[in-house]
């Protein structure tokens, strides 16, 4: 691409910034701030993210027409006092109602004066996206020129498909200014210049990609802003999974080579995702706290560390909750774990309740051998105990079952599927194992070696019976996890999974759990989405099914 005839330079600036769903006088302020903060640094333009104005995604909110009243009087509020930047573009992602017609909306202004706007033109309706339900199509192109540039404007998934970037290019444009919120999964970012590359660079154009950053719900939004040249190289890269206002200059329509920020391994992008999504969960809602069952096994072990990570150490209390199968160096990890992490720690024996459920059922159970009954009834004494500390201090109780046990129903319902926040509900148990030594080797959160080396290494146990082992019930978790990931996360039939080289009867057994375990997990808290299928939104299957395949 060969630069625009002018020699200015000009001074794009990327808001990438933390927006609460709802909060339109807060996000309003986070707006101004940045334009304040870009307008110091010299720029020309600035961009924020898709609909920072109310946060993203607003779901239902956008079926309210208050939403639009409310959030049109505050953005008219906050853009007359842009007129203390008169030279400044902002790009400011907000919804619009005209009629009976509502859209996601770009809107740009110079100083107070208003520009133009553009409407989304592609609505995602896959995935954790359901765009149709609320919005209308967009259909014209919005340009507009700053020092002798073009600059076109499209929003999010307009970029997905070639359609908006050509329709720009046609309409003038020279370098696209994309307002976005896409939400995280692992290799996400890679994903991002891959598409941008297909449908915008290839047509010539520059490209400053602007996304929001923080946790929504079971959403976490990963920043991870960058600059393209017309030639599909990677210019600028902004931090992942942090707050940033960062400024990039162009010659023209030719980014200058500024600042790339280099990339994060899959675990500590996993590892980011969940102590923001934990930090935002509870810092956005107003829980004071949070409340951990300690097991001494490994997945309550990471939950602790990422909720002390996300948290602090004086938000988080632990609670072990030991009955008679509790073996020893349960009690002794729990313990240490607590100790190396600083965080209060309880131990409430369960025993004396178990037994008195024992002795209540024991006429209706006459002549009936123990089974998982007796199991469960442990599980939710528990359960019970964390939900009442819970509700008298106020702290938001975090599960601690991971994305293997909650396919396959290996959980128990009001038992520790009991509270509020599941914080690695999509993290296969393997992948548990993994950030557990990443989290012991690293020392982006502070020290290292927070987990015991015996949690990670000895044999998993739910810890309800005598010798009891999760492989007692289960297949390897190596097994385990690669059949559902291409059940579950890829769709693949069981013929396609044994084709693999799995062994079919275990093929059959984990999907035949998997469809088994749904009304279970319909039960079940929200919890992070790391992957790009989690259960929860990702995942629509009916609890009354009896389809085979």
């Amino acid at each position: 691409m060969n630069p625009s005839s002018n020699d200015e330079i000009i001074r794009v600036a990327i808001a990438q910034i933390n927006c609460t769903v709802g909060d339109l006088e807060g996000n309003a302020e986070k707006i101004f701030n940045a334009a304040r903060e870009a307008a110091a640094q010299g720029a020309d333009i600035v961009v924020t993210p898709e609909l920072a104005l109310t946060g993203y995604p607003p779901e239902d909110l956008l079926l309210r027409p208050t939403l639009y009243a409310r959030s049109d009087a505050i953005l008219a509020a906050m853009v007359a006092r842009l007129a203390a930047f008169p030279d400044l573009h902002c790009v400011i992602g907000h919804p619009t109602i005209e009629g009976t017609q509502r859209y996601n909306t770009a809107s740009v202004w110079k100083g107070s004066t208003p520009i133009g706007r553009v409407h989304k033109r592609e609505l995602p309706n896959y995935d954790v996206f359901d765009e149709e339900r609320y919005f209308d199509h967009g259909t014209e192109p919005m340009v507009f020129e700053v020092k002798g540039t073009r600059f076109g404007v499209v929003v999010c998934e307009d970029t997905w498909f070639p359609h908006a970037p050509l329709a720009s290019r046609a309409a003038g444009a020279e370098v696209l200014l994309v307002p976005n919120a896409s939400p995280f999964h692992v290799q996400k970012l890679s994903q991002r210049h891959d598409v941008m590359r297909a449908n915008v660079t290839s047509a010539g154009l520059s490209l400053v990609y602007a996304n929001l950053v923080g946790g929504q719900d079971e959403l976490v939004f990963d920043g991870g802003s960058f600059v393209l040249d017309g030639n599909g190289h990677v210019t600028a890269q902004m931090k992942n999974f942090v707050e940033a206002i960062a400024v990039f200059e162009f010659d023209g329509a030719v980014p200058r080579p500024a600042t790339i920020e280099p990339s994060l391994s899959l675990c500590e992008q996993v590892y980011r995702a969940l102590v923001l999504g934990v930090a935002d969960y509870l810092g956005k809602n107003g829980f004071p706290g949070a409340i951990i069952g300690l097991s001494g096994g490994v997945d309550s072990a990471l939950t602790l560390a990422i909720a002390v990570d996300a948290l602090g150490a004086d938000r988080v209390r632990t609670v072990m909750m030991p009955s008679r199968y509790t073996a020893d160096i349960s009690w002794i990890d729990a313990r240490e774990m607590a100790k190396r992490v600083d965080v209060q720690y309880d131990e409430i024996a369960i025993a004396p309740m178990f037994d008195a459920f024992r002795a209540q059922l024991a006429t209706q159970f006459e002549g009936l051998a123990e089974d998982t009954t007796e199991e469960n009834i442990q599980a939710r004494v528990r359960g019970t105990l964390l939900m009442a500390l819970s509700n008298k201090t106020g702290r938001i109780v975090l599960t601690t079952g991971n994305k293997s046990e909650l396919a396959t129903g290996y959980c128990t319902l009001y038992g520790d599927m009991a509270g509020g926040f599941a914080v690695i509900k999509d993290v296969a148990k393997t992948l548990v194992y993994e950030l557990c030594s990443w989290r012991n080797a690293s020392t982006v959160f502070g020290k290292g070696d927070v987990i015991p080396e015996r949690i990670i290494t000895r044999p998993p146990s739910a810890e309800l019976r005598d010798n009891q082992t999760d492989q007692d019930s289960l297949p390897p978790y190596e097994v385990l996890d690669g059949i559902m990931r291409r059940f579950m996360e890829e769709d693949e039939s069981g013929a396609e999974i044994v084709a693999a080289g799995y062994a079919e009867a275990d093929v059959k057994r984990v999907a035949r759990l998997i469809k088994f375990s749904e009304y279970k997990r319909r039960q079940s808290p929200v919890g992070i989405r790391i992957t790009h299928r989690a259960f929860g939104r990702d995942w629509r299957y009916p609890i009354t099914n009896r389809f085979e395949g």
